[in-house]
């Protein structure tokens, strides 16, 4: 067992069973033993590898996006540029420099990164040194103002709830102890507000995960954009509507155990945007359609600036881009599973390469 293992089975010898939730915010963010606090998990030599990290040419795409959407509210004087989990900085690196291109946009933004991890945010002071970002913790924090805001990777690491259906209500999939070891266990049956809508499109057996969090994240975010300006552009895996066991850990960019590690494994689920775009309805603004990311990519010109990186390239160098482009946009790839979602206020048109819902 790893220490943090050893703390959760006491913890829940004291106390009972804990949730999915529980254990997932304890595994990644555990200020002594939490995945995301103790390490720098991106790139080749880390677990997994981000859209960011595979080519300059996404960072780009959304710097282009997000400046073309400030122009489109009328280039105001100022506004927060703002990242939900910054990984290691390349993102908001090459949004930058892309959207210089739009005069006036730098210039007019203030950059504000909401990042827990003190480990990440080391990295990201180097890679971002000349643009004087302000940390926050929370997107709670996010200042009142104008919100220009774009959020790759972040949703499907934020704390589920797992409830498996039943024919009297639904059981929550708790983490328990089974042989001195973690295991999943069921809670008892009851009814659940929270899933009233569910009843029709489930069946017994089924699972339906709620990611509170990211509700409560997208409700701040759109809050701030249906008030003052501005847009979002949310990135992720997942899909419209939740259904399915979908939590998952990695290491060394392989399949693991969730349960075996505690803290050494990064734990992650599926994103439902259709919870998102709810929360930020529900806060006064407006959200797009989804959208896959190959899909977006292509709207915004990658084959374009891919054609014009290549020229000068190598053999060697040549096919390592446009394996990154395939890698990006292909459907059998990364361009189906990714999801973009855009959140913009009424009366502003959505993000470009986005739509507004029939």
């Amino acid at each position: 067992m790893t220490a943090l293992a050893e703390r959760l089975a006491a913890r829940i010898r004291s106390t009972g069973p804990i949730s999915v939730a529980d254990y997932m915010a304890a595994c990644l963010l555990d200020p002594a033993a939490g995945y995301y606090a103790t390490r720098d998990p991106f790139g080749t030599a880390g677990d997994f590898v981000t859209a960011p990290e595979i080519s300059q040419m996404f960072g780009e795409l959304l710097g282009v996006a997000l400046a073309q959407a400030w122009a489109d509210q009328g280039r105001p004087e100022s506004f927060v540029l703002a990242e939900l989990g910054p990984g290691r900085g390349t993102l908001m690196a090459d949004l930058w420099r892309a959207a210089g291109v739009m005069p006036g946009f730098r210039q007019a933004a203030r950059v504000v990164l909401v990042e827990a991890s003190p480990a990440l945010r080391a990295v990201q002071a180097v890679a971002l040194a000349g643009l004087s970002p302000a940390w926050l913790d929370t997107a709670v924090a996010l200042p009142e103002g104008k919100l220009f805001l774009v959020a790759n990777e972040f949703f499907d690491a934020l704390p589920v709830r797992q409830f498996v259906r039943d024919t009297s209500g639904w059981r929550e999939r708790v983490v328990a102890l089974a042989g001195g070891r973690l295991a999943f266990a069921l809670a008892p049956a009851a009814p659940l507000a929270a899933l009233a809508h569910r009843l029709g499109d489930t069946a017994p057996g089924d699972i339906v995960e709620l990611c509170p969090a990211g509700e409560a994240v997208a409700s701040t975010v759109a809050a701030r954009i249906a008030t003052h300006g501005g847009v979002a552009i949310i990135v992720d895996y997942g899909g419209w509507r939740s259904r399915g066991d979908t939590l998952q850990a990695v290491a060394r960019h392989a399949p693991a155990d969730p349960l075996a590690t505690p803290g050494e494994v990064d734990l992650t689920a599926h994103v439902d945007f259709e919870a998102l775009a709810r929360a930020a309805q529900a806060a006064g603004a407006l959200a797009t359609t989804l959208v896959p990311q190959g899909l977006f990519l292509n709207r915004m010109g990658i084959a374009a600036r891919a054609a014009a990186l290549g020229r000068r390239l190598t053999a060697a160098a040549a096919a390592s881009h446009a394996a990154a482009l395939r890698r990006l946009t292909d459907p059998a790839e990364m361009g189906n599973l990714f999801r973009v979602l855009g959140i913009h206020p009424p009366g502003a048109p959505p993000p470009p390469g986005l739509d507004a819902p029939p």
